[in-house]
């Protein structure tokens, strides 16, 4: 015989009562900027549409088309831009939410002119090879006219949105505190704590511990405990790195990191710290150098950073230098700086391996 429904309840089933579930909602914000040289000098057509590289935002894969003439003949006079979803994150689950800003920036003035070129969407859903953008985002003409001839960027800001359910009957994680150690070790850096080794550089003194230089480096390993250790000596003589910059290369063999600093003076520091971590075999920093110098490069100091690359052996930035040469205009202002001159003089060689990269 069926028990019937009361009685399944009595007997500890479920007797009614209340729960709750909570939405969190997580985003995920990047940018990419698309350098433009000239904004004549990339004109081609109706419809004739230049891509960016691809980057990530939120596991996505994203791409921006630039079309200088528009996009079509009812943008003829316009410069349209889209931004395009080009492959959703591995193990998605769906078509993505996001929303996606574009503005203009002037390369070459104060930015003022193209200020008020700045639009912002809401968020959509995206699929794969979808798009969404402007077809009539600025004329051409307004343009040109604030442009004067300098370059100009499309930056491009994407928030990607994910919305999960909480469990509520999921424990919370216990979160585990992000690792402090480097920053006990600037502490006793700044602090001067048991420091057993001075360094003179220029005329002031850096004072550090042997086991830390020694670990972090392995040059100063040799130099900290192979003949310098017969001797005994505590005091040594830096005649090649400014100070400023062995401050910084302390900084980093102690903290990983490197210290804040004005970024007028940012590509400087670069250039020297690049030299001292080739030489101390310092491999993170060297990297760190190479990232920094690319991402501030242009056509009047390219030659030097070459120049750089190939005196420390950097094949990674030489080869991001030929690749900023190729674009239309620049092989040429390259040519005509003053860090050519010396490049022709310090590394002749490299001056045919140039030519080779690009020949058409």
């Amino acid at each position: 015989m069926p028990i019937p429904a009361a009685s399944s309840a009595a007997a500890g089933g479920d007797s009614g009562g209340g729960s709750t579930s909570t939405i969190t909602v997580e985003t995920t914000t990047g940018w990419h900027e698309l350098k433009v040289p000239g904004y004549t000098k990339t004109k081609g057509g109706v419809g004739k549409g230049i891509n960016s590289a691809r980057f990530t935002v939120g596991g996505h894969s994203w791409y921006i088309r630039y079309y200088p003439d528009g996009n079509n003949e009812k943008s003829a006079d316009w410069v349209s831009v889209y931004l395009y979803l080009d492959e959703p994150a591995a193990g998605g689950d769906g078509d993505v939410k996001a929303r996606y800003k574009f503005s203009l920036i002037d390369d070459g003035g104060d930015g003022q002119g193209l200020s008020g070129y700045t639009r912002t969407s809401s968020y959509a859903y995206w699929s794969t090879g979808s798009k969404r953008g402007y077809y009539q985002f600025i004329k051409g003409a307004d343009l040109e006219s604030v442009l004067k001839g300098h370059g100009f960027q499309i930056r491009c800001d994407v928030t990607v949105m994910k919305e999960t359910c909480v469990d509520p009957t999921a424990v919370k994680p216990l979160i585990v505190p992000p690792s402090d150690l480097h920053q006990d070790f600037g502490i006793l850096l700044d602090r001067e704590v048991g420091v057993d080794v001075t360094f003179d550089v220029g005329g002031e003194k850096f004072k550090a511990h042997r086991y830390v230089l020694a670990v972090r480096s392995p040059v100063l390993m040799a130099e900290l405990y192979g003949g310098m250790k017969e001797n005994g000596m505590s005091s040594f003589q830096i005649d090649d790195i400014e100070p400023r910059v062995f401050e910084a290369l302390l900084h980093f063999i102690y903290t990983d990191s490197l210290p804040e600093i004005d970024e007028h003076i940012e590509v400087w520091r670069a250039q020297h710290l690049l030299a001292a971590a080739d030489k101390y075999g310092l491999l993170r920093l060297k990297v760190m150098c190479e990232d920094m110098l690319f991402k501030r490069i242009d056509t009047s100091m390219l030659a030097t950073t070459l120049t750089l690359a190939e005196q420390h052996r950097c094949e990674g930035l030489k080869e991001r230098c030929f690749r900023f040469m190729r674009f239309p205009g620049n092989t040429k202002a390259v040519m005509a700086s003053d860090g050519f001159q010396h490049l022709r003089i310090s590394c002749p060689c490299l001056i045919e391996e140039m030519l080779a990269k690009l020949a058409p």
